[in-house]
């Protein structure tokens, strides 16, 4: 996957970090295609705020397409309101089981799994992905990277080696990433055929310890971050050109001269933190 040729090793997440597409796909693609084939139709304005809270707007933001899918289904079979209009949310079984056994959370995998056992709930599954990836390759285009993240890209040429982190398919990153002309500036790029991104950041024990830093905006992120037990720099959803010319102004001279971590660190996790509540509002307000 990568062969370490500097010192230091720089994690970066794609989508809703480095580029401002979480919304648009999360939105204009995922939503309706969830509510099509998973024929939520009757429900389709609580549909959609289950969606979005998952994927964007809570703890569980970024999280791997299918996952997040089951967690959204859950949360809305669960409201009062859907319950209330006798619509049935269906868990399909066989995606939750074929996502505990499984790391590789990708369509190749998927489909690997639908071709051995036939089973209906992955076929649906894949089904389903494929209608995302498609649509995404028909509606995400000419969303460039956040200011400041070619400055810091190019600050880190010749002291780090970039490392794309991502639980976007790669054929999806490698466009995105192509298509603005920043591709160049990293040495790997891994999405979720790869594995989780606790397993690609599993590099840095290639590295010496504080030489690794991750750049993320979900709590999946630093959780991979702390699992391989390297610095993080976190994107504040809501706030990305802030904290991107943040890490441009502050961050990035930290973390190549030994200072990011302790205090400084501390406060920006704090801060990101605060940020993205576990629970949604409606739970929140007692009504469901």
């Amino acid at each position: 996957m990568l062969t370490p040729s500097h010192d230091f090793l720089v994690g970066i997440d794609s989508d809703g970090c480095a580029f401002d597409t979480m919304e648009l796909k999360h939105k204009e693609c995922f939503i309706p295609c969830t509510i099509n084939h998973y024929k939520l139709q009757a429900v389709s304005k609580y549909a959609r705020e289950a969606a979005e809270f998952v994927n964007l707007y809570s703890k569980d933001r970024g999280a791997n397409r299918f996952p997040a899918l089951i967690k959204m289904l859950k949360l809305l079979r669960d409201r009062a309101e859907v319950r209330a209009r006798g619509v049935e949310v269906r868990i399909p079984a066989g995606l939750e089981e074929w996502i505990q056994r499984e790391t590789r959370l990708g369509n190749p995998a998927l489909q690997e799994a639908v071709s051995k056992t036939g089973d209906p709930d992955l076929a649906q599954a894949l089904a389903w992905s494929k209608d995302v990836n498609a649509t995404i390759g028909r509606v995400v285009r000419g969303c460039p990277p956040f200011p400041f993240v070619r400055e810091c890209l190019e600050k880190l040429k010749g002291k780090a080696d970039l490392l794309v982190v991502s639980a976007t398919p790669g054929e999806a990153l490698k466009r995105e990433w192509q298509e603005h002309g920043i591709a160049q500036h990293v040495a790997a790029i891994c999405g979720q055929e790869t594995g989780t991104k606790k397993e690609i950041l599993a590099v840095a024990k290639e590295y010496a310890p504080g030489k690794v830093l991750m750049v993320g905006d979900a709590p999946g992120d630093f959780q991979a971050a702390r699992a391989n037990g390297t610095l993080f720099f976190p994107i504040n959803p809501g706030a990305e050109e802030a904290s991107w010319q943040r890490l441009y102004e502050e961050g990035l001279d930290r973390f190549l001269s030994g200072t990011f971590g302790g205090e400084y660190e501390k406060k920006l996790i704090e801060e990101f933190d605060r940020r993205l509540p576990e629970h949604p509002s409606w739970k929140r307000m007692g009504r469901g």
